[in-house]
């Protein structure tokens, strides 16, 4: 599938290494890889393979609720206390496939979740969400115009990859990649810092990430990676079309294979001699507000 031209404000016949020479561009036009059809595959978020047996436990009432109104989430138990089942009236008479409730106090729901866990006064025992594949992702956007999928290298943070599926979901992302072996699996965590986001957008897993962008930029994606020394901003780069937007670890950025997978790199412009990075869940953030500018702009009408 053809990628869209870059900007001719972009150099066209070289991209930025991370070593600081340049390597040859990819071609406007290469074929998308071939495969059986796999159908529309439900949206959602899976497990790490060990873990897909396991019980897993959503709480808090933004991730309780949008759990039961996701039609491919399947609910097995719902606990909820008293004074929290009022909340739940609306939402359980719109549910799909709500499951009993059963009357629960603070005190159980503490010794499930854990003193720690923000639970709201309720709790629900769900299945994990089918697993989608970049190829799966390829298929679904191949008639799109335009499409930004966030892809995480190595960030093991729950909080922050749960705050990046929110922004994902906020600004009109398709799907957040993410290494299998080096991010955190499906958690309540997880889910609570998505505040419901991981029922509504793609949390793909994959063993191989530099496999993973090869077969999005086959699939007509740009694949733009965020590091402080990309020789141009992201504003400056001119993203349209389908974009990869790639962002690095909370400590180490982007591993030299990933840097050189990527079509070019880009930075965020920040004030001379103040911060050296940002959280990756708020470069994330910015990132995709300003890639998604111009289609935010005009949903606002």
């Amino acid at each position: 599938m053809a990628r869209k031209p870059l900007p001719p404000t972009r150099p066209s016949a070289s991209a930025p290494s991370s070593s600081g020479r340049d390597v040859p561009a990819r071609p406007d036009s290469r074929p998308a890889r071939s495969g059986a059809p796999r159908g529309a595959a439900p949206r959602g978020a899976v497990q790490k393979g060990g873990s897909r047996s396991g019980e897993l436990w959503l709480y808090g009432r933004h991730p309780v609720e949008a759990a039961l109104l996701n039609p491919d989430r399947r609910c097995r138990r719902l606990m909820v206390t008293r004074e929290a089942r009022a909340d739940l009236d609306a939402v359980l008479s719109r549910s799909p496939h709500a499951p009993t409730i059963e009357p629960a106090d603070r005190a159980a729901l503490n010794d499930l979740l854990g003193e720690q866990a923000i639970h709201q006064g309720m709790a629900l025992r769900v299945d994990p969400l089918p697993d989608l594949t970049p190829e799966d992702l390829v298929e679904r956007h191949a008639d799109a115009s335009d499409a930004v999928v966030l892809v995480l290298d190595q960030v093991t943070d729950p909080h922050n990859v749960g705050a990046v599926l929110r922004s994902a979901a906020a600004f009109g992302a398709v799907a957040v990649l993410v290494q299998d072996r080096h991010s955190p699996e499906e958690t309540g965590v997880l889910a609570k810092s998505a505040s419901g986001a991981l029922e509504r957008m793609p949390l793909v897993r994959v063993a191989n990430l530099a496999r993973a962008l090869e077969t999005l930029k086959d699939g007509g994606f740009w694949a733009a990676g965020l590091a402080a020394d990309g020789p141009t901003t992201l504003a400056g780069a001119k993203l349209s079309g389908k974009v990869a937007l790639v962002l690095g670890s909370e400590g180490a950025g982007l591993r030299r294979l990933t840097r050189d997978t990527c079509d070019l790199l880009v930075r965020l412009p920040m004030m001379p001699d103040s911060m050296e990075s940002l959280n990756v869940s708020n470069a994330a953030a910015i990132a995709l507000y300003e890639v998604r500018r111009a289609a935010l702009e005009a949903a606002q009408g």
